[in-house]
């Protein structure tokens, strides 16, 4: 009897250790592959953040290019500006020749300003000239032949990124133009008629004034402008005076303001003389009179109060 049960109890204590073995096994299993998850989620997360980082330095890369374009010399939008002075023998005819030099060149006169002083026999003469970009540095060398240079000046400016950014922003503006017509013609009632009809009206107005400026830019950088100034051999040169003003000058600008102030006053005087007398003498005689009146009324009061 006692044979069987201890049989018994063998028999279930093996079945547990087993239960207990599986169960153990089952848990390292799902350990194990915990742990693999865990170790490949970091894998993944780092691949989709380089992804994301290179994705990063390409959009960046390709707005640096769209902002600062790596075009070459002659390819960039360059605006040039210039002006030269020369003492010629005679500046009506200079004048004429600036003109062919500037027609010659494929450009015009925008503007051309004379002057002269007929006593001394000094003429003067202010030309602004309208040339192609590409015959700026031939146009300057033509115009210091004239005669004698005295000053020249030149001065580029770089208007490529600018060019390009109104380029992207008038595609941009154009097609939210179309867009807006588009739903300017599905409108179903009048309310979004109007609201329509004024949201495309801004948008024309914006696309407008960007293309106005696109043409103001390409004008500038297609012609250059060049300001030339021809002085007659006795035309005189104003000097500049850097010296500070001393004592002597501040003793003269105070002598000549104290004459002006004088003269001011005399002026006045001379003015109010006239009215001064017509008006004066009259009061005067009718105070003499009355003073005189007061007196012997004062007289009898006096002898009375004795």
């Amino acid at each position: 009897m006692r044979t069987a049960r201890s049989r018994t109890y063998r028999w279930w204590a093996a079945a547990g250790l087993a239960s207990v073995i599986a169960l153990a096994g089952c848990g390292s299993g799902d350990s194990s592959n915990m742990a693999s998850d865990s170790a490949a989620a970091p894998a993944v997360g780092q691949a989709g953040a380089g992804i994301a980082e290179k994705q990063t330095e390409q959009d960046s890369t390709a707005e640096d290019k769209q902002k600062s374009p790596d075009l070459a010399v002659d390819q960039r939008a360059i605006v040039y500006t210039g002006s030269i002075t020369v003492r010629v023998d005679d500046v009506n005819s200079k004048a004429a020749q600036v003109t062919a030099i500037a027609t010659g060149a494929g450009g015009f006169i925008g503007g051309d300003d004379r002057s002269s002083s007929g006593d001394k026999g000094s003429a003067q003469a202010t030309l602004t000239l309208r040339v192609p970009a590409a015959k700026f540095s031939n146009v300057i060398d033509q115009l210091a032949g004239l005669g004698k240079e005295e000053q020249r000046g030149i001065s580029t400016e770089d208007v490529t990124e600018e060019t390009v950014d109104l380029d992207a922003r008038i595609l941009t503006q154009t097609a939210r133009v179309d867009s807006g017509r588009k739903l300017l013609a599905q409108a179903k009632s009048l309310s979004d008629l109007v609201m329509l009809e004024r949201e495309v009206a801004t948008r024309e107005a914006d696309l407008a004034s960007l293309q106005a400026k696109k043409r103001r830019l390409a004008d500038l950088t297609a012609l250059s402008t060049i300001t030339a100034v021809l002085l007659d051999p006795k035309a005189d040169v104003t000097p500049v005076d850097d010296e500070d003003p001393g004592f002597l000058d501040g003793l003269t600008a105070g002598w000549h303001g104290l004459l002006t102030s004088l003269g001011v006053a005399l002026t006045v005087l001379g003015f109010l003389l006239p009215w001064l007398l017509l008006i004066g003498v009259p009061v005067g005689f009718w105070l003499v009179r009355r003073r005189r009146r007061r007196k012997p009324a004062a007289v009898a009061l006096e002898s009375a109060g004795s």
